[in-house]
């Protein structure tokens, strides 16, 4: 990255996330002397690599999902994780190829106009709970197989400035669940994960993916090699010990805050798939 300093998102720096902040265009001198923002910073990230300057290497091989677009949407960039989510092999299909702000599926379908132009006129921006569109990945050819069904990610848009200018928009992708198998089966699991608090209630699942409740135990069974029972204890265990990790609440909080009393049969469930009870797992962390 730039050793330039980045702007914070307060005080002074207000006209970050001026919605009347031009998009830098295609030619002339860019904020950091470029004569093109694209082709430019294409290079700029490729001499960096290639002279295996250290903050450069370090970016490529940080574990979390990294892309770079120019201020126009293009993209400049993207890491070793990022190439690996998708199981993409080559990064010139995506560098210098791929517009963000010119993907109708993301900006439309999926209904993310609004951000995505946020982002790129220089806020900081954030969108939760967002479904990847592998298919699309697919059907553009930057992939020759699905690499998972389902993808639901967090997005962080980062901009970088200098001198007052948006230098380019970094793209951040937090990973919250990657479902693969039948897509069916990829569903259910999604809505199980997004509503592990309550109680389990097959009916609803099967009722949310479009099959009968038969359909849906058959099925997953088959894919999965567990029941959606067996599935849904198995995300509440995952939540509780996430929760566990936090010694400033104790255990009651925390399967009140999991919606669960802790000496009822939840916590017999999580010693079933841990082999430990609540306080003896809490002690090893």
């Amino acid at each position: 990255m730039p050793t330039t300093k980045t702007k914070a998102m307060s005080g002074a720096a207000k006209k970050q996330v001026n919605t009347d902040v031009k998009i830098a265009p295609d030619k002339g001198k860019t904020a950091f002397g470029f004569d093109t923002q694209v082709a430019e910073l294409i290079k700029y990230f490729q001499m960096g690599l290639g002279n295996g300057e250290p903050i450069f290497q370090a970016l490529d091989l940080f574990p979390i999902p990294i892309e770079i677009f120019a201020p126009d949407g293009m993209a400049v960039y993207v890491n070793r994780a990022g190439m690996e989510m998708v199981n993409c092999k080559d990064a010139s299909l995506l560098i210098g190829h791929y517009n963000t702000l010119e993907d109708k599926v993301c900006m439309d379908d999926l209904g993310y106009r609004d951000e995505f132009l946020k982002a790129f006129k220089g806020e900081l921006v954030v969108i939760k709970g967002f479904h990847a569109p592998i298919q699309d990945v697919l059907d553009r050819g930057v992939i020759e197989e699905k690499p998972w069904e389902e993808g639901i990610m967090d997005l962080i848009f980062y901009p970088i400035w200098r001198d007052d200018k948006l230098h380019f928009v970094v793209c951040v992708f937090v990973i919250r669940g990657l479902y693969y198998g039948r897509p069916d089966v990829a569903r259910a699991k999604e809505y199980i994960d997004g509503h592990w608090q309550g109680d389990f209630d097959p009916d609803e699942v099967a009722k949310a993916v479009g099959m009968s409740r038969s359909q849906l135990f058959n099925l997953f069974k088959q894919d999965a090699d567990i029941s959606p029972g067996e599935y849904f204890k198995k995300c509440k265990v995952e939540h509780i010990k996430e929760k566990l990790a936090d010694k400033n609440r104790s255990i009651k909080e925390v399967f009140a805050e999991c919606g669960e009393d802790s000496r009822g049969r939840t916590a017999r469930v999580f010693k079933e798939i841990t082999g430990l009870s609540p306080s003896e797992y809490r002690e090893t962390i």
